[in-house]
């Protein structure tokens, strides 16, 4: 197995994944969409994607960070939005190679930290970003969303 970042030659792995996790989320099939989505962040340079492949180039998994800053600390960071892995390769420790990626990314690009959210029930993945060094930030926060309006991509 091997962490490579995406680039448009493995949009196609990324999006096959990519709809498998918006369905883990509740969301319809529509590989369409997801191939659209993924193609659409890496041409822009939008994102950066990390691949986990196998030896024969199946996408295992991925992980999607959006570069941003923090204001009130004045620095550079990443917010960690997706984390995925195909339920046939979970306990293969593809999602913790997807994350010290990720963060050896960060460091290679100066940013000072990585952000994340995850749902309160998703106990394994609570487990490994503990395991990883995350640790659960200040909790007098509150979660707010405005819709704009619907976009596709």
């Amino acid at each position: 197995m091997e962490v490579v970042r995406a680039d448009l030659s493995h949009v196609a792995e990324v999006a096959r994944l990519f709809d498998s996790y918006r369905q883990f989320y509740d969301c319809k099939f529509d590989r369409q969409l997801a191939f659209e989505f993924i193609q659409s962040r890496i041409e822009n340079n939008e994102s950066v994607i990390f691949l986990a492949l196998d030896n024969q180039g199946k996408g295992l998994g991925f992980t999607q960070l959006y570069p941003s800053f923090c204001s009130v600390e004045a620095i550079k960071i990443f917010i960690l939005y997706d984390l995925y892995v195909d339920t046939n390769s979970r306990k293969m420790n593809i999602g913790r190679s997807l994350m010290e990626k990720a963060r050896e990314h960060a460091k290679e690009t100066r940013s000072a930290r990585i952000d994340l959210l995850t749902d309160k029930n998703n106990y394994s993945a609570k487990k490994l970003y503990e395991k990883l060094g995350y640790t659960k930030t200040n909790e007098s926060f509150h979660s707010y969303s405005l819709v704009v309006q619907l976009s596709t991509i």
